[in-house]
């Protein structure tokens, strides 16, 4: 079974950390136990230069840090060499059926040499070098025709498909279907990204989805944010193996999923105004914020509700299975009291690494005992917790982040 992040970004992206390079990306990959990671980015010229400079060929359509670069951390007991497979997320702003509409698209590719010929043809549509995803005027029909003619084997994904602005169904720039999106070309689209604010059973209630895999990425602007959600493959380590499996659903295993309160726009709300809403509440008050009068954003739980028609709760039958989970720092941060930036929680983290192995087995397979040995019964209690989904979610909203207890107040008094 693989663990792969296929949807990531490096430097050249805005906002994002300038660790996001390739050594860092595979020494993260290894402490996270992720067997597969995005390169992302692959339009932008420089950032191709340095995959081709620092990778070597794998197995089929992937690829390996080259043993000169990598970076020599702590051993981590089990750890495995990452492969990378070539991606890259293009922002589509365009006009159609009278509205402006953004979407964003995750491209998987089965290799540099794909990536090439892509980037020359998009570099004569618009401006690829200013930015790791580069915004085109294209409409997002005509880019899938332009992946399909020049790379039949590529994989096109649209990305965290509920995001307010900039996604397929965002409620402020989305379409209402697949097919309004991309026309006769819709059967060529295998599966969509859920993101971070919706997990599976959020979408199951979508019936027009029925026919499309769900996949899950972390959208990393930094190392350690890799595998903050991410899929499981039971396949061969190969491009052909990763395509068959997000194309069929044979291979692709599950996924690992945010809990979607704790992503940014879960809930309706004004960040300006510290308000959170519902969407009933979102419908009583017109669409304005009651504190100030601008306009509230619409959040994905919302959005869904719009395109829903099934209730929620319902199963959907033959479904891949799915597990949520919270990274490690959060964690032991939330099992002491304090951040999971800081640097006692930090220190633990790596010290955890060394002593158990990496992110992923701690969190998802280690044996509660060994946790509880090596870490004390407070971070063992939390995964316990975690493992059985025992925790209070304060939902996030217009592009703040939602909390995720593992302990109420009262019971860290003594920390």
């Amino acid at each position: 079974m693989y663990i792969g992040d296929l949807h990531i970004h490096s430097r050249y992206s805005r906002a994002t950390s300038k660790d996001c390079s390739p050594e860092h990306l595979d020494l993260w990959a290894r402490r996270k136990g992720i067997h597969i990671v995005g390169t992302g980015d692959f339009t932008h010229p420089a950032w191709r230069e340095e995959l081709k400079e620092k990778l070597e060929p794998a197995e089929n359509g992937l690829y390996v840090l080259k043993e000169g670069y990598r970076i020599k951390g702590e051993p981590v007991p089990g750890e495995k060499i990452p492969r990378f497979v070539v991606t890259g997320e293009i922002s589509s702003i365009y006009k159609k059926n009278g509205k402006t509409r953004k979407v964003h698209s995750l491209i998987i590719l089965p290799g540099l040499e794909a990536a090439e010929r892509i980037s020359a043809k998009l570099e004569q549509i618009g401006n690829i070098c200013s930015d790791g995803r580069p915004i085109l005027g294209l409409d997002c029909r005509a880019l899938l025709e332009i992946i399909l003619d020049l790379c039949p084997s590529a994989v096109y994904v649209p990305a965290h498909i509920w995001t307010p602005h900039f996604s397929l169904f965002g409620a402020f720039s989305g379409f209402d279907s697949v097919e309004e999106c991309f026309g006769d070309l819709a059967p060529y689209i295998p599966a969509v990204e859920t993101g971070l604010s919706s997990d599976p059973p959020m979408n199951w209630r979508v019936s027009a989805l029925d026919r499309f895999q769900l996949i899950s990425n972390s959208d990393a602007h930094s190392p350690a944010k890799l595998g903050r959600e991410a899929n499981l493959f039971d396949v061969q380590m190969s491009y052909s193996a990763l395509e068959k499996a997000i194309r069929t659903g044979n291979g692709l295993a599950g996924t690992i999923e945010f809990f979607p309160e704790e992503g940014k726009y879960h809930m309706d709300g004004h960040r300006k105004c510290n308000l959170c809403l519902t969407p009933s509440e979102t419908i009583r008050y017109g669409g304005r914020c009651p504190v100030c009068g601008r306009k509230i954003t619409i959040g994905v739980s919302h959005r869904i509700g719009e395109l829903a028609d099934r209730p929620e709760g319902y199963v959907k039958p033959g479904a891949k299975p799915f597990e949520r989970l919270v990274p490690l720092p959060e964690v032991l941060g939330a099992s002491v009291g304090r951040g999971a930036a800081g640097v006692r929680v930090q220190r633990e983290y790596q010290r955890l690494l060394t002593e158990l192995g990496p992110e992923f087995e701690i969190l998802r397979n280690i044996p509660i005992k060994d946790i509880r040995s090596a870490a004390g019964s407070r971070v063992a209690e939390g995964i316990q917790r975690l493992r059985n989904e025992q925790v209070e979610c304060v939902p996030g909203f217009d592009g703040e982040y939602g909390v995720i207890r593992l302990f109420g107040a009262g019971e860290l008094k003594n920390t």
